[in-house]
């Protein structure tokens, strides 16, 4: 029987736990340290990331130049803009105060003091909400794209597309040639993806290798409430979104994301995974793509319901440890500063942490608190990026849907 993609990455997946958690608990040598850790794990693995990153700003700037032309420039994006960003804000104010919750309940920090800890204090860069908004327009567009600043490459396509979309049949060619570029984007994805079970292997064996479990224990209550949470907010809170809002059936999107969550949990980056995302929602769940084009790479920008789930309870735990009483006040200010946070924070693995100072810091609780956590962050990160981005997914799937813009035959189909 002729494995598929889906499997083909899930059986990597597997194996590079498997394999890493052999490794941990194998004696240090030259072969294990140097060989296979630090050699062919760390370079096959980066060389697969490397990869997939090459292509996601080029993707982003022609998909969105393209879906914001076909859709008819600023007016025509208006309607469905509006509708996924709104539900993407809900969808992260759902989530964090899920986590908070649950944080509140099982109490992980109960159990730790900060004086038992050893805390390194943690610098991290601030950005304040001020800054992301007067940085969306670029300066450089081209700047914009090899730094691969995406607000910033999403507005000059937005307005590159609106452009070509209002001068009409004059410019037909080019846009055929954008449409071209995306296609051939999209195709050098589906040849790039080939090597990633070989790359998730290398990637997830390298991580679990390093980490190991026994680093882990500590914190396991920490653990335990990031994962109930996650799980909660993919099990529960999605698919009531979509039975609720658009009628459509959760376990068959859950089943055709499968190689995405594999790709998304060991990359630990939104943006790594963009484009089988795309590929995934437009050729998979029937999305039309210049609505796709527009909402995915808008949602792997600001739509980060994993990293809000993380930061809830990361600010509870930190709270719990420094023996600190949040109140209403300041919970209310952590749900509004994480949602806020997400936009225009990057979808790179461990950008959370830089999330969560800016949470902590809102709120009066110090930051050498993330000290406690960021040794375990890794397996956290490649938790909650599936969660990431399995919201950009289904937060576009519920408005191509209600939109009219969704094939159910592709939708339902094998």
């Amino acid at each position: 029987m002729r494995v598929g993609l889906t499997g083909r990455i899930l059986i990597g997946l597997l194996a590079g736990v498997a394999t890493g958690i052999v490794l941990h608990a194998a004696p240090g040598s030259y072969v294990r340290d140097t060989l296979i850790i630090d050699g062919v794990c760390a370079v096959v693995g980066q060389m697969f990331l490397r990869a997939i990153q090459m292509l996601v700003a080029p993707l982003v700037l022609v998909s969105i130049t393209s879906g914001a032309a076909n859709l008819g420039g600023v007016r025509g994006i208006g309607a469905i803009g509006t509708r996924m960003l709104a539900l993407y804000l809900f969808t992260t104010a759902v989530a964090i105060s899920l986590a908070l919750g649950i944080a509140a309940f099982l109490r992980p920090g109960a159990g730790l003091h900060h004086a038992t800890v050893v805390a390194d204090a943690v610098t991290t860069p601030q950005i304040s909400i001020v800054q992301t908004l007067t940085e969306i327009i670029p300066t450089n567009p081209v700047k914009a794209m090899a730094d691969g600043a995406m607000l910033q490459i999403i507005v000059f396509g937005v307005l590159l597309g609106s452009a070509l979309a209002g001068l009409g049949t004059r410019v037909q060619h080019l846009l055929q040639v954008v449409q071209q570029a995306n296609e051939a984007l999209l195709k050098l994805v589906s040849m790039v993806m080939l090597a990633a079970p070989v790359g998730v292997w290398c990637l997830v064996t390298r991580t679990f290798a390093v980490m190991g479990f026994r680093a882990m224990l500590p914190l396991v209550m920490y653990m335990v409430c990031v994962v109930v949470a996650l799980m909660v907010q993919l099990l529960v809170v999605y698919p009531a979104i979509m039975s609720i809002l658009s009628g459509l059936k959760p376990l068959t999107l859950f089943r055709k994301c499968l190689p995405l969550m594999g790709v998304a949990f060991s990359t630990s980056s939104s943006y790594a995974t963009l484009p089988l995302t795309l590929k995934t929602v437009t050729e998979r769940l029937g999305v039309a793509r210049e609505v796709a084009a527009f909402t995915l790479p808008l949602g792997a920008t600001i739509n980060m319901d994993g990293t809000a789930i993380m930061q809830g309870v990361a600010t509870m735990f930190v709270a719990q440890v420094y023996g600190v009483e949040l109140g209403l006040g300041g919970i209310v200010t952590v749900i509004s500063t994480a949602t806020l946070a997400s936009i225009g924070t990057a979808g790179v693995p461990a950008v959370g942490l830089v999330m969560l100072s800016m949470v902590l810091q809102a709120v009066g609780l110090p930051l050498e608190g993330i000290a406690l956590i960021i040794g375990i962050d890794r397996i956290l990160d490649m938790s909650r990026t599936c969660v990431n981005v399995m919201g950009d997914a289904v937060c576009t799937a519920v408005v191509a849907a209600r939109a009219g813009v969704l094939d159910r035959g592709v939708y339902d189909g094998e």
